[in-house]
């Protein structure tokens, strides 16, 4: 027999989560990653302790494209989505220069761990290695698959082959396309078949299992367009690939190319019907990297100090348009998850199973 008790806790979780589904304007999330990303070329732009040391080729071609005087200047020119968008109209997260602290809140600082807390909402220390397994925890995309109005249409394409197992794919049930995998989904376009021939033509330049970004861009573009899901992950790769091999002028480059995808998408969202003024866009990264010595922005990880460090940025329907937030607070990673639910309207944390962060109430304007 269900007891009273349970019966008024049910009905006043469901009072509850009507009342936060009416209070939100986001009917859709779209979540991109940047793996690896420095917030120190977020805030600063072009590091020119960088371009000017052995990790940079061709230096006076990467002075000309994104060398400025100051720290403005030089963000636009290789952010100019992030700076002339968001800056004005959504949120920045992580300026240290300007006191705020973004962070992961997991202690290893490196991809599966950080996608992991991000997804999930929690720093699992027994998720500590970038291997093939499944992830045990319940993320926030699978919860939000069994919403009414989101069953199959909440899917991740990702450059780094691991996301199936991140999101674990057997379990969650969701449509994630990750590495060199083709998408066979039904009645797909001639577009999408035609990304599928061309991904295996293309030069690995980064690894065999690890896709170029354009490609997962282009695919998840067109899944956007062809679709309509109402949530949306791309995971991208190259920085921190190009940045382990200390690359930075590739580093700088792909990091502009990106932008530019994430322009492309804002218009196309902001023009068509179902998500033009319903849909919230949240961009992070997985961890930080090293700064001091020089040499450590190739790496991350515990024993490199620093790559805790991290940012995000978001903008959309909900999210009040204050730009770089200067307050002296911290924010983590593992906050995300209940963010991303709250904005849709939904609350992650009470049904989980398991700890979650609290959402980022200055997401939504609460203190």
């Amino acid at each position: 027999m269900i007891s009273i008790k349970k019966i008024a806790l049910f009905i006043i979780t469901a009072v509850a989560v009507k009342q936060l589904n009416a209070q939100t304007k986001t009917q859709n999330v779209i979540v991109v990653t940047l793996d690896g990303f420095r917030w120190q070329e977020l805030y600063r732009g072009a590091d020119s302790a960088i371009i000017n040391s052995k990790f940079t080729s061709n230096k006076g071609d990467i002075t000309r494209k994104f060398w400025a005087p100051t720290a403005e200047e030089r963000r636009k020119l290789l952010l100019p989505f992030f700076w002339n968008v968001i800056g004005q109209k959504g949120q920045l997260y992580g300026d240290r220069d300007a006191g705020n602290k973004s962070e992961v809140a997991n202690p290893y600082h490196f991809s599966y761990p950080g996608y992991s807390e991000i997804f999930t909402g929690f720093p699992d220390v027994k998720i500590n290695s970038n291997d093939e397994v499944l992830n045990p925890n319940v993320n926030v995309f699978e919860y939000l698959n069994k919403q009414k109005g989101f069953k199959d249409r909440v899917v991740a394409f990702s450059s780094w082959q691991l996301f199936p197992f991140i999101l674990n794919a057997k379990r969650s049930g969701l449509m994630i396309n990750s590495g060199y995998t083709n998408f066979n989904g039904p009645k797909a376009s001639e577009r999408l078949k035609y990304l599928n021939e061309i991904q295996h033509k293309v030069p690995e330049v980064i690894g065999p299992d690890e896709r170029l970004d354009f490609l997962t861009f282009e695919f998840g573009f067109e899944y956007l367009k062809q679709y309509k899901p109402r949530v949306l992950v791309l995971g991208f790769d190259e920085t921190d690939d190009l940045a382990h091999e200390g690359n930075y002028k590739f580093y700088l480059q792909s990091a502009h190319k990106e932008d530019g995808f994430l322009g492309q998408l804002w218009q196309y969202i902001q023009s068509d019907p179902q998500y033009k003024d319903k849909t919230t866009l949240i961009i992070t990264c997985d961890h930080g990297r090293g700064d001091v010595p020089l040499e450590n922005w190739c790496t991350h990880g515990n024993d490199t100090p620093n790559s805790e460090q991290t940012w995000f940025a978001v903008i959309g329907p909900d999210t009040p348009p204050t730009g770089v937030i200067k307050t002296p607070t911290t924010v983590y990673h593992k906050q995300l998850a209940q963010t991303i639910a709250n904005l849709l309207g939904f609350d992650f944390k009470a049904a989980a199973g398991h700890e979650v962060g609290n959402a980022i109430g200055t997401v939504m304007g609460n203190k």
